[in-house]
This record gives C-alpha cells, sequence and structure tokens, in this order.
C-alpha cells in the first residue's frame, strides 16, 4: 500500500494513505491489521481524511507492515468483527450535521412567512402523536409538547416553536445515538468468543481456530460448551439453551435436521453440526434484539423515572391552566407548557445505566442489564462456588497415585483422553499436565457421557470406564476399590482435591488436583463487607474436610460441602424468600442453575460457556477484585441516578414557577429547559468512578 508519512514523533507516526477515497470497510481492515502488530501499541485510522495514526515502538516494524497490507487480503479481511461500530458513529455524525446546516439555512435564508408555512406542517406531526395518545385513553408527554408548540404558533411566535421543536428533535437524536451506541458496544463485547472448535475429519476429532472452518464443515459440540456457528444437527441429541437469542431459558431439544444457532449453549448431550453459515454471521443482529426488546435493560429506577415522566403531564397541564385563570396571561401560561420532566427523565436515566455497563467493560465487566447493576448494589448476600471462583481457575494435578496394577503414565493419559472433550478447569488441569508429559493418546473410547456435577462415563473396547467425583464412582456406578488396598485408600492425602478413575467397575487411579486458593479472595471479600455485604457464604461439591479449610481461609460466614447444582439454587430461593438480594459467582456447568436462580448471577470469564450464557454479569478471570469494582459501579450508578432525579425535578418546577411569575419568557423557559437536559445527558456519559 502507498501512502506518505504526514507528521512524526517518537513513538507515533501519522501517515495520509494515496488513494481517492477511503471507506468504513477499507479503514476498519487497516486499523485492525495494524492492531494485529506487536509493535502497534494503538491505531486510529480516519476515513474521511485517509489519514492513519499509529502509536508504535517499531517504526521499522510499521514502515514494513504498511508495505505490506493489502485491502485484497483475506487473511487480513479476516481480522475484522463483523460489527466495528465505525459505520453507526459515522451515521450519526452525518445525522447531527445535516441537522445544524439545516437550521442554519432556514433561518438565515428563508423568508419569515415560508419558515411559519414549515413550522405548521412540522407541528403537524407532534399534533398526531399527541391525539393518537388521547384516542389510547393516555395523557403522556407528547401532549405536553404538541399543546406548547400549536399555543406558540397561534400566538404568532414562530421563532419559540421552531426552537422547541428542533431541542426536541436534537434530544431525540441524542437518547437514539447514545443508546444504540451502548447497545452495539455491549452486543459486540457479548459476541461470540470461541476461538477453538472440535471438527470432525473422518474417524477422528481435530481442535482448529475457528478461523479455519468452513461451510459444511462438521462439528462437535458437548456438554457445556457454546455452538460455535450456525448449522444444521447430523448426529446425536442435545438440549439447547438458546437464551441469548430468545430470551427462553428452558432448554430446547436439538435432533438430526434441526437447525442450530451460533452462541446457544448445550446443557445436556452432544450433537454433530454441519456449518451453515461461517464466523457467527447473524448472530450480532439478533443479540442487539434481544437486548433492545429484553427489560432487563431498564433497572427499576429506571422504569419509575419514565414512568413519572407520564404521571407528571396532567400536573403540567393543570398548572398551565389555573396560571392563565389566575392571571389571564397567556405569556406566563405558555412559559409552563415549555417545561417538561420528560426529555430529561427519559434521557438522562437511559444514558448513566448506558454508560456505567461501558464503563464496567473497561474493567473487565459485562453487564447485560442496568436490572442487575442494581441488584448488585442492593445486595446483602454473596455466594460464590469454591472451584474456578475463590480458587484459581487453573487447578494444577499434583499426583496420580495409581491401583492395582494399572500403570500411573497410562492412567493419566486415559483420563486426558476423557476430560478434554469438556470445558471445566480441573479437566484442563489433567489434560495439560498429560500434555506436558507427552502423553499423547488416541480416541479409543466410545461416545463419551458427561453427568453434570458427578463426572464422566464412556467405554473402550467394550470395557466401561468413569471418571470424576467419589459419590459418582462409588455410590452411583458402585465401583470397588482394589483388594488388599484399602489402607492405601484411606490414607489418600488430605491436603487434595481427588478426581477418581475407574475401569471395569474397578478403581484404577486417583488423581491428587492442587486448587490454590486465589490471593487476593480474603481481602475481597473482606471489601465486600465494608461495601455493605452482610452475608458470605461458599458452596462446593469437595468434601466437607477441604470445604472448611478453604472457607476458614478467605474469610466466608458459612460454607456447604458435598452439595448439588440443585442444592444451590435452592438455597438461593430460600434466601431471596426470606427476603435477602443475593448475588451468585460462579464458574461451572453445575453453577447455572443458581445463577440463573439469583438476584445478580457472576460468572467468571474462563468458565463454562453455559454459565457465562445463563449469568447477568461477566467479570475477568484474572482478578476478583472485580467484585469491588462490580459493587462500587453499582452504588455510584444509584447515587448518580437519585443525584439526576433530584436535579431534574427541582430545577424544572424553578423553571415553571419563574415562567408563572413573569420572570422568564416562553422562549427562555424553552432554551433553559432544554439546555438542562442536554447539559444533565451529557454529564451521565461521564464516567461513575472517578
Amino acid at each position: 500500500m502507498k501512502c506518505k508519512i504526514v507528521h512524526e514523533s517518537r513513538g507515533r507516526i501519522r501517515v495520509h494513505v494515496m488513494r481517492s477515497r477511503m471507506t468504513s470497510a477499507q479503514a476498519d481492515m487497516l486499523e485492525y491489521y495494524l492492531r494485529s502488530k506487536s509493535f502497534v501499541t494503538d491505531v486510529r485510522v480516519y476515513e474521511r481524511t485517509g489519514d492513519a495514526v499509529i502509536l508504535h515502538s517499531d517504526r521499522r516494524g510499521v514502515i514494513s507492515a504498511l508495505s505490506a497490507f493489502s485491502y485484497n487480503d483475506k487473511e487480513t479481511a479476516a481480522l475484522v468483527p463483523e460489527h466495528t461500530g465505525r459505520e453507526l458513529d459515522r451515521e450519526f455524525e452525518d445525522r447531527l450535521f445535516y441537522m445544524l446546516v439545516k437550521r442554519a439555512i432556514v433561518k438565515s435564508i428563508i423568508p419569515a412567512p415560508v419558515r411559519m408555512a414549515f413550522s405548521v406542517m412540522k407541528a403537524m406531526g407532534y399534533v398526531k402523536t399527541a391525539l393518537k395518545a388521547l384516542f389510547r385513553g393516555r395523557i403522556e408527554v407528547s401532549l405536553l409538547d404538541a399543546v406548547a408548540i400549536s399555543v406558540s404558533l397561534l400566538r404568532g411566535d414562530q421563532k419559540t416553536a421552531s426552537s422547541v421543536m428542533f431541542m426536541l428533535g436534537l434530544g431525540d437524536m441524542l437518547e437514539d445515538w447514545t443508546h444504540k451506541k451502548s447497545v452495539d458496544d455491549l452486543a459486540r463485547t457479548m459476541s461470540l468468543g470461541v476461538e477453538k472448535v472440535w471438527l470432525r475429519s473422518g474417524d477422528t476429532e481435530l481442535l482448529v481456530p475457528i478461523k479455519q472452518v468452513r461451510v459444511g464443515d462438521e462439528l462437535i459440540v458437548r456438554t457445556g460448551s457454546m455452538i460455535p456457528l450456525d448449522g444444521i444437527v447430523i448426529g446425536g441429541e442435545a438440549e439447547v439453551n438458546q437464551a441469548s437469542l430468545t430470551g427462553e431459558a428452558l432448554p430446547v431439544h436439538k435432533s438430526a435436521g434441526s437447525y442450530v444457532y451460533a452462541g446457544t449453549v448445550v446443557e445436556e448431550g452432544s450433537c454433530v453440526v454441519v456449518a451453515d453459515k461461517v464466523t457467527g454471521t447473524g448472530k450480532y443482529d439478533r443479540i442487539v434484539k434481544m437486548i433492545e426488546e429484553s427489560e432487563k435493560l431498564k433497572s427499576e429506577v429506571e422504569s419509575r423515572a419514565s414512568h413519572l415522566a407520564d404521571k407528571l403531564v396532567p400536573y403540567c397541564l393543570g398548572g398551565t391552566l389555573l396560571t392563565y385563570l389566575l392571571t389571564r396571561n397567556a405569556t406566563k401560561a405558555v412559559s409552563i407548557l415549555m417545561v417538561d420532566f420528560s426529555c430529561a427523565l427519559k434521557l438522562a436515566m437511559p444514558i448513566s445505566v448506558l454508560s456505567a455497563m461501558r464503563e464496567g467493560q473497561t474493567y473487565g465487566i459485562t453487564v447485560k442489564g442496568g436490572k442487575f447493576l442494581e441488584a448488585v448494589a442492593d445486595a446483602d448476600t454473596i455466594i460464590f462456588d469454591k472451584t474456578g471462583t475463590l480458587t484459581y481457575s487453573e487447578p494444577k494435578v499434583a499426583r496420580v497415585i495409581p491401583f492395582g496394577e494399572n500403570d500411573e503414565k497410562e492412567a493419566l493419559r486415559l483420563a486426558a483422553c476423557l476430560e478434554e472433550h469438556y470445558p471445566h478447569s480441573i479437566a484442563n488441569a489433567v489434560v495439560r499436565v498429560a500434555s506436558e508429559q507427552g502423553l499423547v493418546h488416541e480416541e479409543l473410547h466410545s461416545e463419551v457421557q458427561y453427568v453434570v456435577a458427578h463426572g464422566i462415563a464412556s467405554s473402550i473396547q467394550g470395557v466401561k470406564v468413569v471418571l470424576g467425583s467419589y459419590h459418582f464412582v462409588f455410590e452411583d456406578e458402585k465401583c470397588a476399590i482394589p483388594e488388599g488396598e484399602q489402607d492405601k485408600f484411606d490414607t489418600l492425602p488430605e491436603q487434595y482435591s481427588h478426581l477418581f478413575l475407574a475401569v471395569g467397575g474397578v478403581l484404577a487411579a486417583v488423581i491428587c488436583i492442587e486448587d490454590p486458593i486465589r490471593e487476593e479472595a480474603r481481602e475481597v471479600l473482606a471489601g465486600l463487607r465494608k461495601l455493605g455485604i452482610s452475608k458470605i457464604v461458599m458452596m462446593t461439591g469437595d468434601s466437607k474436610r477441604t470445604a472448611k479449610a478453604v472457607a476458614e481461609a478467605v474469610g466466608a460466614d458459612e460454607f456447604y460441602a458435598e452439595v448439588l447444582p440443585e442444592d444451590k439454587a435452592g438455597f438461593i430461593r430460600r434466601e431471596r424468600e426470606s427476603g435477602r438480594k443475593v448475588i451468585m459467582v460462579g464458574d461451572g456447568v453445575n453453577d447455572s442453575p443458581a445463577l440463573s436462580e439469583a438476584d445478580a448471577g457472576v460468572a467468571i470469564s474462563s468458565g463454562a460457556a453455559i454459565a457465562r450464557e445463563v449469568a447477568d454479569i461477566t467479570i475477568s478471570a484474572e482478578d476478583l477484585s472485580c467484585l469491588l469494582t462490580l459493587r462500587e459501579l453499582s452504588a455510584a450508578l444509584m447515587k448518580r441516578i437519585n443525584s439526576n432525579y433530584r436535579t431534574i425535578i427541582g430545577f424544572n418546577f424553578g423553571l415553571m414557577a419563574l415562567g408563572a411569575a413573569g420572570i422568564l419568557s416562553p422562549a427562555t423557559s424553552a432554551f433553559l429547559h432544554n439546555s438542562s437536559t442536554l447539559l444533565i445527558s451529557v454529564a451521565s456519559m461521564r464516567d461513575h468512578l472517578g
């Protein structure tokens, strides 16, 4: 690509692309191409001017990368996400520009009589909207707007009527852009994050990057995994959670011939899917639709503010009429009509919520709606899963203890063969240590069955193999300890969690899992208490001995051991029935019912796909301190909403009083009202945490 250096300083270079015109798509290609380079720390591409500003650590690397860049490179095109937000920003920039230019031209060139005619025609739209509301038996803010504009025009005050309509239009555009921008940012964050998928090739399974998948390829998706691409099921059966598309939490049965969608999650079973679309085409639009239609975006405070705006309309109209009857002064009465509570209440509140959601993303927190931020702010109880939550998400295999005549390495090889198909922190630990030891395996087993919160069952050459918890292996599957090795079993190291492997109904090995507690866990729990959380509970499927040790180490108030998924959900249900507001924090498939039951379900980003899907909030796996930030952000949001509420009511009531007293003219009232609305809305876009 040909370009020239426009300006350069240490670590920064501005270049101009030598082409007559740059499209938004081309700007995105260049930006994401440069971002993919390790020596580029930041980059902004401006399609209107054809310039790119690049922050870098290697000038020679930047020059070389620019020289090699091509808009026709398919690999470069694949770096660009389905939606980047550039087109949306450009659309609203153009709308704002044309709105301002049009108003300037009309005011400076068009004769007064023609301007009056234009204003009357435009006012008809507001009158029509108000009449529709009246015919539905509702007195809404649209009626207040229509009356104010109509009265101004009847009095011959075209300037005031035009200003009111312009400010209303500008406010509507600002609200539309702010909402769409926030939804766009949120949808792109929520978009599919699957990097690798299981591809069926003949009789084998290959783990490949998703970008290598082509239409017609066969993908294998198992319990707890996200369906990576749209496609048709050609084998197997599965219960699929489609809440990300439909909002309905109940799983849908899928079998051969069923169509499945990218971003949905297999709750139970497994299936083979023929890819119909690549890279999740169309999923962004479905997420946007789900967000816009879902009431989850509105907190209770937001909804109350919106409803209050409409409820105040009759009082505004009544105040206008009363002022006219008492003063017989139409100007004073119209001054009240120029002021309403709707614009600010309906604009500032959603902007505050959506800006908090955007701000959360900068801290590694993704929130699916303002409702959940309010729930976090009000919560007094928090419940933690142990493994992968209070402990590190990457537990380690400390020892493998073989039983009978089994070999340690062969037992580990077999366990890794089964575990690599399922997304769980302990499974990942087993697969990782087998790989580190160079234990390569072949897929010798038959179809693998995953039993949620228990373990895995399969068969090799007709012999049943099970891997999982004590309860699953010895109580459910009735497996036995090899003769003469009971003492060895009874003296298993107590400092570890245990994963039991049995072949043919007999214990073959015990895999000892080291589950180190997060360094920040105790400090975070103490911080949550300072922020108003009065009850901290830990729940785990591990033994009572292990649970007690972890609970004491992190400072939990209560702990419950050897619990099943339904036990966690039941506990939360009882807490809520007793009047407590509950946050649940977890990362596994077995945490999903509890995450759904809580007032706010928080999933760890490195956890199972189904946990992230059903959760209301997702936090970074790097540091539990995100929970403190989440609580502080939620409290700051509620504080800002309440502050906005008081400011809007007080300021606009003051304008009404000054207008009724004749101190403010109708035009001045309209200007101050609309100016305050914009100022409060812009202020609401600021970060909540200073």
